[in-house]
């Protein structure tokens, strides 16, 4: 582990984030994940949802405010903080001429991952998704769930600790979608964070320590969903939901 590493620190700090496009996407917010925690951040089309990921992995640039990966500063050491975090956008980027070990063993080199550690690795990935028995097949004619599985195997591949997901489970059938969550489930159970966002709010109810709910860039609700139940006249985490970015 990185010797800047904060032990005692959350897997994800933010703290007054802010960025614009015209007008506020991301407005002041402060937001903590901890370690071993799965933290789902829930959110009307438009709440800044993709916009927080994609600043926390320094695909944008924060207008202000302060990121923090296992306590060290993203602005401040940008590649100790991206070795501890992988991100799976909702449209993963594969190259189609690859196989499912070339892929995985070209994704690991780029972490600066050994040969000998990264085979087992990608091995074991691919069993436990049960992308095995296509090995030999190119990934240009895998179906939107295989890709999608394949993503996740390479955003695991160097074990980072925390994974940072925008709508992991989006266009998987049951099968795929239930062998994604076990992943993310077994990731935090080893002591990893997972920070995530979807519009499948029964997978946040099931799945979620905590959840937090934004609306126009700012945190609005915050806690575990008997918490975010006290706020509100109760019920599934669909009508919190709706109850409570009606109220504010």
């Amino acid at each position: 582990m990185d010797d800047s590493i904060n032990d005692s620190a959350p897997a994800l700090r933010i703290e007054g984030l802010r960025k614009q496009f015209g007008r506020p996407a991301v407005d002041g917010l402060d937001l903590n994940v901890r370690r071993g925690e799965l933290y789902a951040l829930l959110g009307p089309n438009g709440a800044g949802k993709t916009t927080t990921l994609r600043l926390v992995t320094g695909l944008l640039a924060p207008d202000a405010g302060t990121i923090e990966v296992l306590g060290v500063d993203l602005a401040r050491e940008p590649a100790a903080a991206k070795m501890q975090m992988a991100y799976l956008p909702d449209e993963p980027l594969l190259y189609g001429k690859l196989k499912p070990y070339e892929y995985l063993e070209f994704v690991a080199g780029l972490w600066g991952v050994r040969a000998d550690e990264a085979a087992p690795r990608a091995q074991e990935l691919l069993d436990w998704l049960d992308l095995s028995r296509h090995a030999h097949e190119l990934t240009e004619g895998f179906s939107r769930g295989m890709k999608q599985k394949l993503a996740l195997a390479g955003a695991l591949i160097h074990q980072p600790q925390l994974l940072i997901l925008d709508e992991p489970l989006t266009g998987l059938d049951a099968a795929a979608a239930r062998q994604v969550k076990d992943l993310l489930l077994s990731h935090v159970a080893g002591g990893g964070s997972v920070i995530l966002t979807t519009h499948i709010l029964e997978v946040a109810e099931r799945l979620a320590q905590r959840i937090g709910i934004i609306r126009e860039g700012r945190l609005i609700a915050e806690g575990t969903l008997d918490q975010l139940r006290e706020r509100t006249q109760g019920g599934s985490l669909e009508e919190v939901f709706l109850q409570l970015t009606a109220a504010s």
